[in-house]
């Protein structure tokens, strides 16, 4: 593997006021393009949006420069994939027809270098987590999609909108017990065999190891901004810091 391997998640556009959104979008878009000609695939961990709901005709105003900077690396001939995260609710084929963007809606299991890499926004696999698992199959379900299809966009959107802020509080306010349960849930997947456990979702920053792997969780865009890095069989997280 000659190029790195590159690593986002919980970017949460749309979260906060206009002119703070506009600012994040630089900064990523401004990411984007500083590793166009240094990266082979890149990965984004769920929650690219605080919300995306993407009707079969339409799709939310906003965000513009990212779906293109996003475009510009496909057309490089960069591999893009989208892990589906929480507050990506519906996803039809915009993404992967318009952008070049390989839409996940589960996890994703890969061998780079030799290594066993385990990808996953979080959501769902958090053994206590009854309650939002059952919430996940609804609002996942198929013919459930279909019938929100059929409000208006400005409604459903609005409606996603304050979904996605509910759900984001529950995570939050979640209490999961004393130990990290993500890194409890990781812990398995280590234990199965795989060298790397890459997650999202909590928003809690984080590189540890247990016995021959490692566990990440790649933090949020919110607050410190930063990405994940393989390369030379070697993962890092670095802060981005955008001055533009």
């Amino acid at each position: 593997m000659n190029k790195p391997v590159y690593f986002i998640s919980d970017i949460h556009l749309g979260l906060e006021s206009f002119e703070k959104e506009q600012l994040k979008e630089k900064s990523l878009v401004a990411f984007l393009r500083s590793i166009a000609d240094d990266v082979s695939t890149l990965y984004i961990v769920g929650d690219l949006f605080d919300y995306w709901f993407e009707y079969k005709r339409v799709y939310q105003k906003g965000f513009f420069r990212t779906l293109n900077a996003l475009a510009e690396l496909a057309d490089k001939g960069v591999e893009i994939h989208y892990i589906i995260g929480n507050h990506d609710f519906m996803h039809r084929d915009f993404f992967e027809k318009h952008v070049g963007v390989h839409l996940c809606h589960d996890t994703i299991t890969v061998e780079l270098d030799g290594k066993k890499f385990f990808i996953a926004h979080g959501d769902g696999l958090v053994a206590n987590d009854i309650g939002y698992k059952i919430l996940k199959k609804v609002l996942r379900n198929h013919f459930t999609q279909w019938l929100y299809s059929f409000i208006h966009p400005d409604l459903g959107i609005a409606v996603a909108s304050h979904s996605s802020k509910t759900s984001r509080e529950y995570t939050a306010k979640k209490d999961y017990g004393e130990q990290d349960s993500m890194f409890i849930a990781a812990r398995a997947y280590i234990e199965k065999g795989f060298d790397y456990v890459i997650f999202g979702h909590s928003h809690v920053r984080m590189l540890k190891t247990y016995k021959q792997g490692t566990y990440i969780n790649l933090g949020t865009w919110l607050q410190n901004p930063c990405y994940g890095i393989y390369k030379d069989k070697v993962f890092k997280i670095i802060n981005w810091n955008y001055n533009g």
